[in-house]
């Protein structure tokens, strides 16, 4: 096949230029001309194809709407973070720091998928297309036992593409999280091309592309990794998983910030973003999901690491919790809402005796939101720490971006300052503003009930969202509702 040609586009003016220059002719920016496979003439070449089937111009409401189905990959909390399971046709992005157990995980479900897939009716004895079998033409009648490729239009089965390790790496992987016998296809590959035609070949339901960072095409003389590879392979791959319904998962390395690495329009072009998170010393690890189309943003899944791989964590508000004998000064525990799960995380905040300049550090919390919450603390409740140094920390490596922790925030910071512990079995949470208000926070019922689940007796919460009176799922839970700070910090000092 030919090799198509080459052009360089400006990422700032949309310019063009046949060879790479530090500067854009046309806007004169420096550094901004980045490889591009230029357009083709042929219609039958046309790079830029809908990646949906296209249709006449419907009215809205004569287009029937339907569910999506799901696929459960054997990992519930794998299956909350994606909304219920893997979508035909789906493309998902994981991203994370290295060695946090990105391909551990997804090595762990494609084992689930393969088994639950060949135990199924009517596959008995099929191994989901092997790859080392050359198997029958595409189209052909695949032979008995199922070991070939397919027949055309039929799939199943898992792939695993391993651009950055060998088959023998991965099946070692496989043997030390305790996957005896796996039957999971592996395909030791970082040409697009050759991906692609395995794809098309052997029809996998799931396949896993680990990295999307080491795969490259050969219309691209751009080395592996840039923005111009991973812009094209990533669009081809998912083209071929809408064309032919194989859920693909992308595997993407993250700078040195957090970001995943390449070209923004990645994370725009899939359907699901999600970023693993957590400390590569802690045992915890939490999926986020960050985007997705057929599922709720925000949502987390929480795995401990083991030594035969992720296992999910069914009650993650025991690990954000520390266990104190007695109440400590300076701790609050308040209810988070992570997507459409209510989690409680110990808040904890350390005040001590500052310099002329005094520190104020928050770990998984907004700093520039606790420097304001400060200056609300000593205008509308007269605790001042301005000659203090302030440090606050949300327990387990979890990161709160909510403002409904604002009322614990500042709870917790008084009750350091004092030397005074909160009550046994309090909690509070709320969003607090400028004028010393406390607002309401979203979905305050569910946050009630789960901190009763818990066997909590007091909660410090908006009086917008007190609950119903004689409602029995809030028994054992004294709610009290203020409708400013001052106000939340008397009662605490009263109870």
């Amino acid at each position: 096949m030919a090799k198509e040609k080459t052009q360089y586009t400006c990422n700032e003016c949309g310019g063009s230029s046949p060879k790479w220059l530090g500067k854009c002719p046309h806007c004169n920016a420096w550094n901004t001309l980045i490889e591009s496979v230029a357009e083709s003439s042929a219609p039958a070449k046309n790079r830029f194809a809908s990646l949906a089937k296209t249709a006449a111009v419907t009215a809205l409401a004569d287009i029937e709407a339907s569910d999506v189905e799901r696929t459960p990959t054997g990992h519930d909390e794998l299956d909350r973070v994606l909304g219920g399971g893997i979508v035909e046709g789906g493309v998902v992005l994981i991203g994370g720091d290295p060695g946090i157990g990105k391909s551990t995980l997804l090595l762990q479900a494609l084992d689930a998928l393969q088994r639950r897939w060949e135990a199924a009716p009517g596959n008995a004895g099929q191994r989901g297309g092997t790859l080392s079998d050359a198997g029958p033409p595409q189209g052909a009648k695949a032979p008995s036992g199922g070991s070939g490729p397919r027949a055309a239009g039929q799939r199943g089965g898992t792939l695993y593409v391993t651009g950055e390790e060998s088959g023998a790496q991965v099946a070692l992987r496989a043997r030390r999280l305790g996957l005896d016998g796996s039957r999971v296809n592996v395909l030791a590959e970082i040409q697009l091309e050759k991906i692609l035609a395995t794809l098309d070949a052997h029809r996998p339901s799931v396949a896993v592309i680990d990295s999307i960072q080491t795969v490259y095409s050969e219309q691209l003389t751009s080395a592996p990794g840039s923005v111009a590879q991973v812009r094209e392979c990533a669009a081809h791959l998912t083209r071929a998983a809408k064309a032919s319904g194989t859920a693909i998962v992308l595997v993407g390395h993250v700078t040195k910030e957090g970001a995943l690495a390449g070209p923004r329009v990645l994370e725009h072009m899939v359907d699901t973003v999600l970023y693993f998170e957590g400390d590569t010393h802690s045992s915890f690890r939490l999926i986020r999901a960050i985007k997705n189309r057929f599922g709720a943003v925000n949502e987390i899944g929480v795995f401990a690491m083991t030594e035969k791989g992720l296992k999910g964590v069914s009650n993650p508000s025991a690990i954000f919790l520390s266990q104190h004998s007695e109440p400590v000064p300076g701790s609050c525990v308040m209810v988070t809402l992570e997507g459409t799960r209510p989690m409680l995380v110990e808040i904890q905040a350390l005040v001590d005796t500052g310099g002329p300049s005094p520190r104020r550090l928050s770990v998984g919390l907004d700093r520039d939101r606790l420097a304001m919450l400060l200056a609300v603390l000593h205008r509308h409740a007269g605790v001042a720490c301005m000659d203090q140094d302030v440090f606050v920390n949300a327990v387990g490596g979890v990161r709160i971006t909510e403002p409904a922790a604002d009322l614990a925030v500042m709870l917790a910071i008084t009750s350091s300052l004092r030397g005074k512990p909160l009550p046994k079995g309090f909690l509070a949470f709320g969003e607090v503003g400028l004028a010393g208000e406390v607002r309401p926070a979203p979905r305050g019922q569910e946050r009630l009930k789960e901190a009763a689940k818990l066997g909590f007796s007091v909660a410090v919460v908006p009086k917008a969202n007190m609950p119903k009176k004689n409602d029995k799922a809030f028994e054992g839970l004294t709610v009290h509702g203020v409708e400013r700070i001052e106000e939340a910090m008397e009662l605490a000092r009263s109870l």
